[in-house]
């Protein structure tokens, strides 16, 4: 098994930044990959960002536009979500994923991750 905890959420006002965490434990897979989804009530989960750990097949949702980034720590086997100029648009529990078998196709596709932390609350007031 496989567990994802986040953290870094909060309340910000719009232009400000956050960047989440999330601390994977549990079994590896060679060719995983790792995500960032998020879900606003009464909508699907959206595509925030993927990518491995070593930086390769790195991909993002087009609603981005440069503002966030993700990166990896193998060695305290997290990942990071740094949120820049952050917009109301933004509020929503953003989650941490993980697909087992990454190729990076279909990378977009919340249902092509195996593995989900809980989420963590992005509030950001006008």
């Amino acid at each position: 098994q496989v567990n994802l905890v986040e953290s870094g959420g909060g309340l910000v006002q719009a232009g400000g930044s956050l960047r989440l965490s999330c601390i994977i434990s549990g079994r590896t897979y060679t060719d995983e990959g790792v995500g960032w989804f998020r879900r606003v009530p009464g909508k699907d989960r959206e595509f925030v960002a993927s990518t491995t750990w070593t930086g390769r097949h790195t991909y993002y949702g087009d609603f981005v536009k440069g503002r966030f980034s993700i990166s990896t720590d193998g060695a305290l086997r997290t990942v990071y979500l740094q949120m820049n100029s952050l917009t109301p648009e933004d509020t929503a529990v953003y989650y941490c994923a993980m697909d087992s078998h990454y190729t990076g196709s279909l990378y977009y596709s919340y249902a092509q991750y195996n593995f989900w932390g809980q989420g963590t609350q992005v509030t950001v007031s006008s």
